[in-house]
């Protein structure tokens, strides 16, 4: 790659005030360059007309503005829905590449986003996991997939906007906290183009417990769901080994009822069954005790089968029984749909080192 200027879609939002101090610029520049670049989604400084011809040359001069670019875009027919399911494969400044999944389900138009270019965390059912870690996604990375996939959706059909914004692409985003808080900021600014409810985002997890105790301080209003996959922790440690080890399932139930307790907000249970595995009786009874603990609502779903990963999902049977169970215990209980498997944009299917020779993009 030939040497270019930073990216200035890279910065934070304290970055860009203190870049525009040192070029000797008030710091509330940085709010009006802000809202060219996210929500004008000026690819130019000149088009920046509220500033001064000198400040936009220092920009030129020191930044570049390189937003994502469109590799590919792949979609499949759901049975419910005229609407087709979408991924598209993005390509960063710096050569690197991310899915994002865009689902229609009835009025909802909900974009799955990737937090980090593959996952540290190596779930053994998961493809992402498989690809190992290569770096965090940048706030502007984060946002940008937003604003790519609104912007195809509403040149498409207009009027068509995303409604809901889900955090179940590629990587851990409690793993790149700041940079995730920070996109959602940006998501949620009120006199922005694209403006949407911070409770119409959800943040997916596996239990990264110090960071869910900082957003339950934060004062956000996102949702959150933890990945469990099992109430037992020899047998979460077999299917999540780093993320079980880490934050054990007894300080992560602590954890969690803090979260409610701080934030008033139930937290979604995403449990994945795999037949024979974590789909028997026992392992319902557990998950009853354990989500009994705090305010939560549970959300059971299938596992998508992915090449050369050797699990298989749940009979209809054992699920129609373990859901009855939980429901009988008193909980909240919804068999999740999986939305886009035929084209690998399904929970735990996406990863880059695909079919494409990424060397030659």
């Amino acid at each position: 790659m030939t040497d270019q200027l930073p990216n200035i879609l890279d910065l934070t939002f304290k970055e860009l005030q203190q870049a525009l101090v040192s070029m000797g610029e008030p710091s509330f520049r940085a709010t009006q360059i802000h809202q060219w670049l996210f929500s004008h989604h000026a690819s130019r400084f000149e088009d920046m007309t509220i500033l001064s011809l000198s400040l936009r040359k220092k920009l030129s001069e020191t930044f570049s503005i390189l937003p994502l670019q469109l590799v590919e875009r792949q979609e499949c027919f759901e049975e419910d829905c005229d609407t087709p399911t979408e991924k598209f494969l993005l390509k960063l400044a710096d050569g690197e590449m991310v899915e994002s999944v865009l689902i229609a389900s009835g009025e909802r138009l909900t974009a799955c986003v990737s937090s980090q270019v593959g996952c540290p965390l190596q779930c053994p059912f998961c493809a992402t996991g498989a690809m190992g870690f290569r770096r965090n996604l940048s706030a502007g990375e984060i946002t940008g997939q937003v604003y790519l996939l609104d912007a195809i959706g509403s040149s498409e059909q207009p009027g068509r906007k995303i409604t809901n914004i889900v955090f179940m692409g590629m990587g851990e985003p409690l793993l790149n906290f700041d940079n995730v808080i920070e996109a959602i900021d940006t998501l949620s600014v009120k006199n922005y183009h694209f403006c949407l409810s911070q409770k119409r985002i959800t943040i997916s997890t596996v239990g990264v417990i110090p960071e869910i105790q900082r957003l339950g301080r934060s004062g956000m209003k996102t949702k959150l769901a933890v990945s469990l996959h099992a109430a037992n922790q020899e047998k979460r440690e077999s299917l999540m080994p780093i993320a079980a080890r880490l934050y054990p399932l007894n300080e992560l139930g602590k954890s969690l009822a803090e979260y409610t307790g701080l934030t008033g907000m139930p937290v979604t249970i995403v449990y994945m069954l795999l037949r024979g595995i974590n789909d028997s009786l026992d392992d319902a009874k557990m998950l009853a005790r354990f989500a009994k603990t705090f305010l939560c609502k549970i959300n059971l779903i299938d596992y998508n089968s992915i090449i050369n990963i050797k699990f298989k999902p749940v009979l209809s049977t054992t699920r129609d029984m373990f859901q009855q169970y939980l429901v009988n215990s008193g909980l909240h209980v919804t068999v999740r749909k999986s939305y886009g498997t035929a084209i690998n944009a399904a929970c735990g299917q996406l990863a880059t080192n695909s079919s494409l020779n990424r060397n030659n993009l």
